[in-house]
């Protein structure tokens, strides 16, 4: 019965080692649980023994656990990296097709595919939902592989160009009948901004004002375009102001406390069209009869300096991802070179009603079983569950100094046991020798 007594503890000092040393190895594995040996004594009985004299039968293994709670952050400037600040786990897919056959994990190291999926180092993917990209809400909770497009967005030709500016009250009065682009005395300040045709292919559109000395408080404004072969006047249908040379342009008229007064007149300012028929500019096959609408918002004449507050058009051309970040919903806002910024879809955050019922797969995952309960789907920072941080990822939860005092007591317990087997062995041989 010693032996037996004696080998069960062995045998458990040996489990609480290989426990111990399994932590020790994993302390720098992204995400990794620590586990911990928990023991039972075994204790037996029968109508042939007394219950007050009976020894226990040694020792047994009831569980090896792992512990939930989270690691320190390590700081790694990849917005593809995260982790998660509260509870939850992100869910990665074998099969991007089969969303359904997921792992949870705590490991946020990912990156981009040559898919452009995004998949952990086992190639698996991961796993989120759909966005709305008009109210940023989540579409479905059915959860799908997320990508992020290398190109975002058919070209979109400008219709429309908003601006907003301060003209020096201070400024120079000038005929604004003898305005030429190309003489800078003719005027007093200019802007631009690039404009779009129905391919996407960019153009500068310039603005220039002019304080017209033909009424108090007024300012002409003329525009031009430059395509491949130079820049051209762009005249206004149903323009205010007309120069010697037939360029046509907007008029603004202000009050005396320098709010606007008028717009052209009350009249829309639209441009003639772009192309061969209109301003001439060589559009390469776009669409010729594009034309745009000057919007001016709340334009103002101070006595202070020449100030653009918006100057900004509708159009786009094909953008190339530029960048990915990762907020704290977890939503993916990726950034082309269109300078659109697009919310392409939001992580998944699984968590469970017992993490420690989780069955462990390795490589710091885990799958639901019969004693977690099933998958609990939701967004990072709503409910029960933590926030996402891009840019860090999480370290394991071992503490080193307790792992090596560990790893000395379950060595100690190793020695005792296998102490008490030597005794056992010599009262038994004692026995055998007696004659």
């Amino acid at each position: 019965m010693g032996f037996n007594i004696s080998l069960s503890g062995i045998g458990a000092s040996q489990k609480d080692l290989n426990t111990t040393s399994n932590n020790i190895a994993n302390a720098n594995t992204y995400g990794f649980k620590e586990s911990r040996a928990e023991f039972g004594d075994v204790y037996s009985s029968s109508i042939f023994s007394n219950a007050k004299t009976t020894t226990g039968g040694g020792v047994q293994t009831s569980v090896v656990a792992q512990q939930f709670h989270e690691g320190s952050s390590i700081y790694t400037n990849n917005p593809m990296d995260l982790r998660i600040s509260g509870s939850g786990f992100f869910a990665v897919a074998d099969d991007k097709l089969q969303p359904q056959n997921s792992n949870l994990t705590r490991n946020g190291a990912f990156h981009l595919n040559k898919d452009n999926q995004i998949v952990n180092s086992e190639g698996q993917y991961l796993l989120g939902y759909g966005v709305d990209q008009e109210t940023d809400q989540v579409t479905s909770y059915e959860p799908q592989a997320m990508k992020v497009p290398d190109q975002f967005g058919q070209p979109r030709a400008s219709t429309s160009i908003d601006i907003g500016v301060n003209l020096p009250a201070s400024a120079e009065a000038k005929d604004a009948t003898l305005f030429d682009f190309n003489d800078s005395n003719s005027y007093d300040k200019s802007t631009s901004v690039s404009m779009y045709d129905s391919l996407g292919q960019p153009y500068k559109l310039s603005t220039y004002y002019v304080k017209d000395n033909s009424a108090p408080n007024r300012w002409s404004v003329y525009y031009t375009g430059t395509d491949a072969t130079g820049e051209k006047p762009i005249n206004i249908t149903n323009g205010g102001t007309t120069a010697a040379n037939g360029h046509q342009g907007s008029t603004l008229d202000f009050n005396t406390d320098g709010s606007v007064a008028q717009i052209n007149n009350g009249q829309p300012i639209l441009s003639e069209a772009l192309g061969a028929d209109g301003a001439g500019l060589d559009l390469n096959g776009a669409d010729e009869t594009q034309t745009l609408t000057m919007n001016f918002d709340s334009p103002t004449q101070y006595a202070a300096p020449f100030e653009i507050r918006k100057f900004s058009e509708n159009g786009a051309t094909t953008g190339y991802l530029a960048k990915v970040d990762i907020d704290a919903k977890g939503s993916i806002v990726a950034t082309y070179s269109n300078g659109e910024n697009v919310t392409l879809g939001r992580v998944g955050m699984v968590r469970v009603a017992n993490e420690q019922g989780l069955v462990s797969k390795g490589g710091t995952q885990w799958a639901t079983g019969q004693d977690s309960g099933a998958a609990i789907w939701g967004e990072a920072s709503q409910g029960a569950f933590g926030s996402v941080k891009s840019g860090t990822l999480e370290q394991s939860n071992i503490d080193m100094t307790q792992e090596l005092v560990d790893l000395i007591t379950a060595q100690r317990n190793f020695q005792a046991n296998s102490r008490a087997l030597e005794v056992d062995n010599q009262l038994q041989q004692t026995i055998l020798q007696i004659r």
